[in-house]
């Protein structure tokens, strides 16, 4: 992987004066027009081995162009915060919006190739990274970003030199850590496994560019250069590049549709039996929460279903339960501005809770799979890409001991016409219903067929759906209650 980069290419002090000021002029260009367009983000990952020019190809960025549009981001140690969501979540949050520069100096790549170096995992551990890594950059691609890799490399002898000479000047010697000898006797090692991890991540959407870092102005060019090219090709194309799916065509009618009808929706829960059980469950939920246990732990509720269906009622009977310090409840509506602009998933997210918290979202990233895909507010090829995204999604937070638990809350057509028409008399109710929960009735069978996609491809072993007949509003609550009780309770002896 490294062979074409240690061939000691040089250049003068006279070319590199006479070529730096356009290409400075043309780089500052590129990202007005960038701005000026906001159709897409450019995500810059920076690699390389110690010494090799990372830290000031990054500073000659920000002195090039305009930095006031550019987000740096030095990602070192995960801290206490990150820890506590899935290792993915410090890169999602700061992603770059459409029409700005991001830049990763140390990248979502960067621990698990150090963990391999360091024999903390296996290979099989490496690869399963990697390829959480090339679906999340896929996933960029297809909301429209340009990333651009970039590894800066240094043969042995070169490093050594580099390091020495760092070293030796009194101006930089602080630059040079023991960290930095110790990954020199690893260098062998290290050459290695990057070398493995490169092999395994370099895509036609976004390649790997390996620089030099022996003589600075050849390395300063060249980064200037690959960026200044893959800026301009996307810049001046008139839509972005084709897309090809690797998910299955669509179903029409076909994925389990009797899943849904054959709920029992007569199910229901006499107001006694119902008061006496939600004092027990609720009772339940808040020891549960208060078990020592439950600072290794965190949990996310998804509520979904039709129009009136009683999530807003489910949810207030968790809530009711618990102390108000523990959680968060996040209604989902249209996207905002500043969410249009980020990766379909990033508004989800952002709100992942720390441990020994819990985060219910009233609707949620099923959107796309459901009101998008029945709307017409995304493209067939978006919809269908977005099982696959949120199974690795749903994935990523029960590794890191997210207690998920997903709810879809089921009436017919008859009860939602008694809910509307009773939220239309009601006082304090009328503002539960709108001109479009009407409209969305008469497409009943599209999101019946919707929703049984979306439980086929979605329902997990790790992240299973939870069918709730929900005809009766007392039966469903306290269906809701005891399942996410016992969820709990198997994550807490997960993690002892």
């Amino acid at each position: 992987m490294f062979e074409s980069a240690e061939i000691g290419h040089k250049i003068d002090k006279q070319t590199y004066e006479r070529e730096l000021p356009a290409l400075r002029e043309a780089l500052l260009d590129a990202q007005y027009d960038l701005i000026s367009q906001r159709r897409f983000p450019v995500i810059i990952l920076i690699g390389g081995v110690d010494g090799a020019g990372r830290s000031e190809s990054v500073g000659l960025l920000n002195q090039w162009m305009d930095p006031r549009h550019i987000e740096t981001h030095g990602m070192g140690e995960p801290s206490d915060e990150e820890r506590d969501r899935p290792p993915m979540w410090r890169f999602w949050r700061v992603l770059p919006p459409n029409g700005r520069i991001g830049v990763f100096q140390g990248t979502w790549y960067s621990l698990p190739v150090l963990g391999r170096v360091y024999g903390e995992i296996k290979d099989a551990a490496l690869e399963k990274a990697m390829d959480r890594n090339l679906r999340f950059e896929r996933m960029l691609v297809d909301e429209g970003a340009l990333i651009l890799k970039f590894w800066f490399h240094l043969s042995r002898e070169r490093q050594e030199k580099r390091l020495k000479a760092l070293e030796k000047d009194a101006r930089t010697r602080w630059r040079v850590t023991p960290r930095d000898w110790k990954h020199f006797q690893m260098y062998d090692r290290f050459v290695k496994v990057t070398s493995q991890a490169l092999r395994m991540t370099s895509t036609a959407e976004a390649p790997w560019y390996i620089v030099e870092g022996s003589d600075e102005r050849y390395r300063a060019l060249t980064f200037g250069r690959i960026l200044l090219d893959g800026l301009r090709k996307r810049l001046d194309a008139e839509t972005r590049p084709p897309r090809v799916s690797n998910a299955p065509p669509p179903a029409h009618g076909v994925d389990n549709l009797d899943l849904i009808k054959a709920l029992d929706l007569g199910r229901a829960l006499g107001k006694k039996d119902y008061q006496e059980q939600l004092e027990k469950w609720q009772g339940r939920l808040n020891l549960l929460t208060r078990d020592e246990r439950f600072a290794k732990l965190s949990v996310v509720c998804v509520f979904e279903g039709q129009d009136a269906a009683g999530k807003g009622g489910a949810i207030r009977r968790i809530t009711g339960a618990l102390d108000a310090r523990r959680y968060q409840v996040i209604p989902i509506a249209a996207p905002t501005e500043e969410e249009r602009a980020q990766p379909y998933l990033w508004r989800f997210w952002r709100h992942l809770p720390r441990r020994g918290r819990l985060t219910l979202f009233d609707r949620s990233w099923y959107g796309r799979v459901l009101v998008e895909r029945v709307e017409g507010y995304c493209s067939e090829y978006d919809w269908l890409r977005a099982y696959s995204e949120i199974n690795d999604f749903e994935t990523q937070m029960v590794e890191h001991d997210i207690v998920l638990v997903k709810f879809w809350l089921q009436i017919d057509p008859d009860e939602q016409l008694k809910r509307f028409k009773e939220r239309e008399t009601t006082g304090f109710k009328r503002y539960k219903i709108t001109d479009e929960d009407w409209r969305n009735r008469e497409k009943w069978p599209l999101y019946e067929q919707a929703v049984c996609d979306m439980v086929d491809r979605t329902s997990t072993e790790l992240a299973p759906w939870t069918l709730v007949p929900a005809n009766d509003k007392n039966h469903a609550r306290i269906a809701i209650l005891r399942t996410l009780c016992e969820s709990i309770e198997a994550g807490l002896k997960r993690v002892g």
